[in-house]
């Protein structure tokens, strides 16, 4: 008589109807980050204030744009940048540093050990959102200066030099200025201290130099992100400002590379940080 010796117990059981169990995948991560970004209530609030902002002062300003003052149709829609481009700085500020300050990161981070994929998601989701809000925040300028362009302000020509470059340069300069936020907020982890910082880089730097003239302060002035407000200037603004520059002549599209440069070089430093040092 042969016996057959019997197999290794198991206690693995098939449930019937069980979701399958599914790895961490890039789809999954930028889901998650979307997720995050419209669910918070605030950030709703922070995109219509940001549309009220640019399409407000936008509006201001063109009261009291004269023809002979040489500004042109397409500056009178995008002055709003000047103002809108804080919103769009505490976009990514939240995006890139609210999860330290709840301390939901650690969780996060868990769930995705790569951690890069996470970084990567925001970025993308960011860029989306503020690409969103400033095509709707260019359309509201454009209703709101309606009444100062048909008076004496002049009218939005799209044939004047620069003019249709500067309406798109308005929403990748919005876009520029909240990746930058975002870059600051990772790398900074805190969105006050990343605010501060990108305030200082995009604004009040730039305003500072601006009232001390020299090749010095021309120099640095145009190699701050703040350059990448040139992408909102049509051609006869740009000449206006490279006439009184004793700094390089970066012109609309320099400035734009020079924005995006400090976007890249925050993101690798984010990164790293990300990387090599423990997440609190």
């Amino acid at each position: 008589m042969t016996t057959v010796p019997a197999g290794p117990r198991t206690n693995e059981r098939t449930v019937r109807g069980a979701p399958d169990r599914r790895g961490v995948s890039m789809p999954r991560v930028l889901s998650a980050e979307w997720t995050k970004l419209t669910s918070v209530r605030s950030n709703a609030w922070l995109a219509l204030g940001t549309v009220v902002a640019a399409a407000g002062t936008a509006h201001a300003l063109g009261l009291f744009v004269r023809p002979g003052d040489g500004r042109s149709g397409s500056w009178v829609v995008t002055s709003g940048f000047v103002l809108a481009q804080l919103g769009f700085l505490v976009l990514g500020a939240l995006v890139g540093a609210g999860e330290y300050t709840t301390g939901t990161a650690r969780t996060t981070f868990a769930t995705v050990p790569r951690r890069l994929p996470v970084l990567a998601a925001q970025v993308l989701v960011t860029a989306a959102a503020a690409f969103a809000v400033a095509l709707v925040a260019l359309g509201a300028s454009v209703l709101a200066t309606a009444p100062a362009r048909s008076g004496d302000a002049p009218a939005l020509d799209l044939s004047v030099p620069g003019a249709s470059r500067a309406l798109l340069g308005f929403a990748v300069a919005c876009v520029a200025v909240a990746l930058l936020g975002t870059g600051l907020g990772a790398l900074l982890r805190r969105p006050a201290d990343a605010l501060v910082v990108g305030v200082l880089l995009t604004s009040v730097g730039d305003h500072v130099l601006a009232a001390n003239p020299g090749l010095v302060t021309d120099t640095v002035r145009a190699f701050l992100p703040s350059s990448g407000a040139r992408l909102v200037q049509d051609d006869a603004a740009l000449a206006a400002l490279d006439a009184t520059t004793l700094g390089p002549r970066l012109g609309a599209w320099g400035g734009g590379g020079v924005a995006a440069a400090w976007v890249v070089v925050v993101l690798v430093a984010a990164a790293y940080r990300l990387r090599r040092h423990d997440v609190r």
